[in-house]
């Protein structure tokens, strides 16, 4: 090869190659990028995620107080003895576990059927959507006490109960209907949120799968349990997982309705943890609380996730 024509081909070479160091430039901006995008939400998580756990772990083995002039000291586990040692404590696991335990089921099975109701092409059917979603939208406390005058004795659901020949109970001021009112209320409350997750899931099974199921002589019910339950596995994995840890949190209908009574029959963990923080300024002791109320929500979580898991994924 002649001079001048290897000197060409180098010079094209170098031209097409970009030197190392260019390309190295272009990834270390690539990651100052990334690394700057992520900052906000970065400092969010640790702010008020990551910082108050760190604490909670710290103060749960302290007497720390909101309100006292002496420093904390280390008590090791007398808070966590104290509290299995309180009655108040295992009502109140027992009330938060019957929650969830009827809010799960319940809601979910309220909310897939709106949501296969609401999953076709009829005139009207957004409006219905939008009535169903609307409870989500309102405040809790507004809902709260909107249904705490509605259960008032002289009040709206006794006067309907009247009108048929029944005589409503004290709704909220009764040991045995109190927890059950909550119930009706959170489920009214939220169902149209989880309704909107079982439709997004709906509307991803084709429509073909349908009308092979039809063709094939399949039911309505059939086409359901071999089509559409299959088909939104994962949306019920989800929705199961979200309830549960919505339920295990009751707090603030507890607290606009009840206060945790009659007789300790509403009362819920969180709504112990934070009455003992801030109303008794137990600060050491309520955070004892939250973290058993942390391992129980984080196990329940883990063993609803294994067995929902997909078996065959892990053949």
């Amino acid at each position: 090869m002649s001079a001048p024509a290897a000197t060409a081909t180098a010079t094209a070479t170098a031209t097409a190659s970009p030197p190392a160091h260019h390309a190295h430039n272009v990834d270390k901006r690539s990651g100052t990028t990334a690394l700057l995008m992520l900052l906000p939400a970065g400092v969010l998580m640790i702010t008020f995620l990551i910082i108050p756990i760190g604490l909670t772990f710290v103060l749960a083995f302290t007497n720390a107080r909101l309100i006292s002039p002496e420093p904390a000291k280390f008590i090791g586990i007398a808070n966590f003895v104290r509290l299995f040692d309180n009655d108040t404590f295992w009502k109140s696991l027992i009330n938060t576990v019957l929650f969830a335990a009827v809010i799960v089921p319940v809601q979910s099975a309220i909310a897939l059927g709106l949501a296969v109701l609401i999953n076709t092409k009829l005139r009207g059917v957004n409006f219905f959507r939008t009535v169903y979603f609307l409870p989500v939208v309102t405040s809790m406390v507004v809902v709260s006490m909107l249904w705490m005058f509605m259960y008032q004795p002289n009040g709206l659901i006794n006067a309907l109960l009247a009108k048929v020949g029944i005589a409503g109970p004290d709704w909220l001021g009764d040991p045995k209907t109190a927890l059950f009112a909550l119930i009706v209320m959170s489920i009214w409350q939220a169902c149209g949120f989880h309704m909107v997750i079982w439709l997004s899931g709906l509307q991803t099974i084709p429509g073909e799968l349908y009308e092979a199921a039809s063709l094939d002589g399949a039911s309505t019910w059939q086409q359901f349990v071999h089509v559409t339950w299959p088909g939104l596995r994962q949306t019920a994995i989800f929705i199961l997982i979200t309830i549960t840890i919505a339920a295990f949190s009751l707090f603030t209908q507890v607290n606009i309705m009840t206060q945790g009574g009659p007789l300790d029959s509403t009362s819920t963990v969180v709504f112990m943890a934070v009455r003992t923080g801030f109303q008794q300024q137990q600060t050491g002791y309520a955070a004892a609380i939250s973290l058993v109320f942390f391992v129980i929500v984080l196990a329940v979580s883990l063993v609803q996730r294994y067995l929902t898991r997909d078996k065959d994924a892990g053949r």
